[in-house]
Parts: C-alpha cells; sequence; structure tokens
C-alpha cells in the first residue's frame, strides 16, 4: 500500500471519529424535562417535544434542533429568559413561547440570542407575554421566520421591550412574521446586510426603528395602526420598496439623516405625515403612491439633492410642507402627479405645460374654499396662477415640480382611498 493510500484512510478515519454518524432524537412528554433532555442531547441531536404545558428556561449551549410538535407550551414563570441560546446552528421551531420577566435591564426575552450564536433560527413559534420576544446580539446569519410575537399588553408602552431586537448582526434575515403590542416592533442598531420581507406590524410604537444601519433591504412588509409606520435614521444604502404603511398616526416612513438609498412603489395611506424627511440627502423616492395623508410630504432640514419623480400625491390635505430657503426642482426627468394640479396638456404628452407649486396661493384657497376645485379651468382662477408666477413674494419658498403628470401612475388608487378598515 503506497503513502498516498495510507493518507487517504487516515483522512476518512478520522472524519467518521470526529463527528456523529446521524443525529439522534430525543422525545420530551408533558411531566417530562425539557432542560434534561437538551443537557443529555450531543451536538446536531434533535430534541422533539410533544403537545402540553412545560415550565421551564433553558439554556441551549451546543448546536442543536428543538422541535415541538403539535405545539407545545414553554412558560417562562414571569421571570428571566424563557430559552436562552449560546451556540452556533440552534433551530428553534414550533413552540409556544411565553411569561418572560419584565425587567428591561435583563432584557428578559422569550428567546434570548447571545454574542456568537451564529446561524440561529427562530421559526413557526407564537411568542407571547414575553418582554422581548427575540434578543439578537453579536451574531452573522440569524433567521427569525413565520414567528407570531406579542408582547405584555397589560404594561405601558413604554415599559415594554421591542418585538424582535437586533443588535451588531450581519446578514440577519427577518421574514413573514407578524408584530404586535410591543414598544417597537423590530429595533435595528448596527445591523447591516439584512433582509426584512413580509412582516406585519401593527399596534405598536414604531413598527421598524432602524439606526446606525446599512446596506439592507426592507420589502414587502406592512405596518399600520401605530404611532410610526417605518422610521429610518442615520443609516445609508437603504432599499425601501413594495411596502404598505397606513393609518399611522405620526408617520407612515420617516427618513432622517439618511443617504444613498431608494425608497420606490410604496403605499403611504391615511398618517399623519406620509414621508417624513428630515436632513436626508441624494436619495431617489420614485413611484410610490402617497394618498389621503394629513400631510403628503414634509420636507425639512436641508434636505435637498434627492431625486422625487413619478409618485402620485392624491387627497392630501396638504400635498407638501417644505421649510427652506429657495424652492426644490423635483420631476426634471419624470414629473409626479399631483390631484390639485390645474394647468392644462396642451400638447398632448401626457405632462402638464406649466409646473406644479406646491401650495400657492389658488392651493391655500382652495384648502379653505373647496367649491372653487369648480371653477378650475375659469379665467379668473388661471390669472391667480399667474400672478403667482409672476410675484413670487405672494408664496414662500416651495416643492416646484416641472413635469407635473395629468393622470395617476397608480390606476387602482382609488382603492385606497375608499377603503374603510384604514
Amino acid at each position: 500500500m503506497n503513502l498516498l493510500a495510507v493518507r487517504g484512510i487516515a483522512i476518512v478515519l478520522f472524519l467518521l471519529c470526529s463527528a456523529p454518524l446521524y443525529a439522534k432524537e430525543w422525545l420530551v412528554k408533558p411531566g417530562q424535562s425539557i432542560s434534561a433532555a437538551v443537557q443529555m442531547a450531543a451536538p446536531g441531536d434533535v430534541v422533539a417535544v410533544e403537545r402540553g404545558y412545560y415550565e421551564d428556561h433553558l439554556l441551549i449551549d451546543k448546536p442543536l434542533t428543538l422541535r415541538g410538535l403539535n405545539r407545545p407550551t414553554l412558560s417562562g414563570g414571569n421571570r428571566d429568559d424563557v430559552i436562552r441560546i449560546k451556540a452556533e446552528d440552534v433551530v428553534i421551531d414550533g413552540f409556544i413561547i411565553r411569561d418572560s420577566g419584565k425587567d428591561l435591564t435583563a432584557q428578559n426575552a422569550g428567546v434570548y440570542i447571545e454574542p456568537g450564536s451564529h446561524r440561529a433560527i427562530v421559526q413557526n413559534n407564537d411568542l407571547t407575554y414575553n418582554l422581548f420576544g427575540i434578543w439578537i446580539e453579536s451574531v452573522d446569519g440569524v433567521q427569525a421566520i413565520n414567528n407570531l410575537i406579542t408582547g405584555k399588553r397589560d404594561l405601558l408602552s413604554a415599559d415594554r421591550g421591542n418585538g424582535i431586537q437586533l443588535y451588531n448582526t450581519t446578514n440577519a434575515r427577518i421574514i413573514d412574521n407578524n408584530i404586535s403590542f410591543c414598544r417597537d416592533a423590530i429595533y435595528v442598531d448596527i445591523s447591516n446586510h439584512a433582509l426584512f420581507r413580509g412582516n406585519k406590524l401593527h399596534h405598536l410604537r414604531y413598527g421598524t426603528h432602524y439606526m446606525n444601519s446599512h446596506n439592507n433591504l426592507w420589502e414587502n412588509n406592512e405596518s399600520y395602526l401605530n404611532r410610526g409606520g417605518l422610521a429610518l435614521m442615520m443609516v445609508r444604502n437603504q432599499v425601501v420598496r413594495n411596502n404598505i404603511a397606513w393609518g399611522n398616526t405620526d408617520h407612515g416612513i420617516l427618513l432622517r439623516t439618511m443617504q444613498d438609498s431608494t425608497l420606490e412603489n410604496n403605499v403611504v395611506a391615511k398618517n399623519g405625515k406620509g414621508f417624513f424627511i428630515y436632513d436626508a440627502e441624494y436619495n431617489t423616492v420614485r413611484d410610490n403612491l402617497i394618498i389621503n395623508n394629513h400631510i403628503g410630504l414634509h420636507l425639512w432640514a436641508g434636505s435637498i439633492h434627492n431625486t422625487v419623480e413619478g409618485n402620485d400625491f392624491i387627497h392630501n390635505q396638504d400635498q407638501v410642507r417644505y421649510v427652506a430657503a429657495r424652492d426644490e426642482l423635483w420631476g426634471k426627468k419624470r414629473g409626479n402627479y399631483w390631484s390639485n394640479y390645474v394647468g392644462w396638456d396642451r400638447d398632448g404628452d401626457g405632462y402638464g405645460d406649466v409646473p406644479y407649486v406646491a401650495n400657492d396661493v389658488v392651493d391655500r384657497l382652495i384648502w379653505r374654499y373647496p367649491y372653487i376645485k369648480l371653477l378650475m379651468s375659469s379665467p379668473a382662477v388661471q390669472t391667480l396662477h399667474m400672478v403667482a408666477r409672476q410675484f413670487p413674494l405672494l408664496r414662500s419658498p416651495s416643492i416646484v415640480d416641472l413635469k407635473p403628470k395629468m393622470q395617476p401612475y397608480h390606476s387602482d388608487w382609488g382603492r385606497w382611498f375608499e377603503r374603510k378598515d384604514n
């Protein structure tokens, strides 16, 4: 036998001896201890728990799968964390996890994922009456998928934790979760290259609260009946697309100190402010439906050099509120649609022949006297528009759309204006 063959056999024997031949399954029945099964299990094993009620605090310090059979209930008895993970490659699947403690300083959680517990997966669980639903800190590749998370509803909002808390993470995947009655649904700090998709976030302070996090994708989420829908602060290189924010009392989508990001194809309806943009530069806001908000878009604090095009501003009480020292020009290539635009399109190219000026003299009169809309095409109203353009002292600095669209981009806008549930 030559030396090469001997080396090959040695490598195979080493691999066989250093890894388990198969994963063993440990079955836990009502009346038995889940903790005891976790302690006996070897790395890579499965601990399967039958339907029943278990009061326990689990410390998982080895890679394994904890699987619920027919949704067993695991209660923490209103103290400490219910499950604490301190190993890589742990899976928690199919449980009702409830009754953590309520110590904010200790960050009591239904599932607490410690630093270094990379690639943890928490999926298909009901996490209820926990202070924090899932606390995730200093890990890579964590996944929270298809969980129902509700907080301690009897506490004041300020005394609750967040549904999912992400701190100092990379490559997180937060998908298809339903989160309510926490402080914030998803709180994100110093967490990059994450995906947030298909989550429903409601009855909260903020649906999502981002800070100091970059290169993330937020898509196909719905945030409703909160104080604020989505708050992005001190971030860059975000993509926010195909989301719905409705019925939020303060704002649908807030951008503060944000750069180099794209917000597209979102529906922002029946909020206090649709978009609130503060100190945000070099972003693209396009193809959004902004409808029936108290203020469609509030632009403030040096928010310049943004591309705003292809959006529909429909029946917002104030289409735009703008605070600055000079006009901001939008629609240089592709204009926005404004439901209160009263211009004309003589050349038939689909765009108005005169710019739209937000909140000029005529707009202010229409809000005060709605019946003036019946006279939109009259010489008197057109004269007022002309006078406002010729004498800029009659107006404050404003948003000026150079190519206002004559018809909405979104043909289905009516359903958002008429629907009664929001």
